[in-house]
């Protein structure tokens, strides 16, 4: 389970073998300029963050056994929760959009954009993908906690361990 403002999780998983698991990723501001600068290695570790989080799960995956031709994945966040800030939201899902496509990949369902936080619970073994939408004023805590981890982004290293489901 996890909670998205403009965060996104990608729900992985290969059906045959069994195993799957979910992300949860923030990028962050671009560092200026356009196209794909947010995604140039000279801007930084946290810009990289989404692309580490995608790669990191799909391998992982891989090594536990799934296909490439067999995994089923499943988008949710990237919502722009407070309209006086950045839209991270938006970036975070032209890049998840951009990263499907490069790699060849196709998303079996979306649940992305918008203005609503989202709690999502993800069941591996069936595929199951459970959204709730949350009211607005159930999103002042998670916009502090989004700020503080973009924060932390850019300061710390964030490579923590993946955790798969059988």
């Amino acid at each position: 389970m996890t909670v998205l403002g403009s965060c996104i999780s990608a729900c992985i998983r290969d059906p045959v073998a069994k195993v799957g698991g979910m992300n949860h990723f923030m990028l962050p501001e671009n560092a200026g300029g356009g196209g794909d600068r947010w995604l140039d290695p000279q801007v930084g570790l946290a810009t990289r963050y989404g692309s580490f989080a995608m790669e990191k799960l799909i391998n992982d995956l891989l090594k536990g056994g799934a296909r490439r031709e067999r995994l089923e994945i499943k988008l949710f966040g990237g919502g722009r929760i407070l309209a006086s800030q950045t839209d991270v939201g938006t970036r975070n899902i032209a890049f998840v959009h951009d990263f499907l496509s490069k790699e060849g990949y196709k998303a079996a369902a979306e649940d992305l954009g918008g203005s609503a936080p989202r709690m999502l619970a993800y069941f591996p073994r069936t595929g199951r993908a459970c959204v709730k939408h949350l009211r607005p004023i159930e999103a002042t805590a998670l916009v502090e906690n989004e700020r503080a981890y973009a924060q932390k982004l850019g300061t710390e290293d964030q490579t923590g361990e993946v955790e798969l489901f059988e």
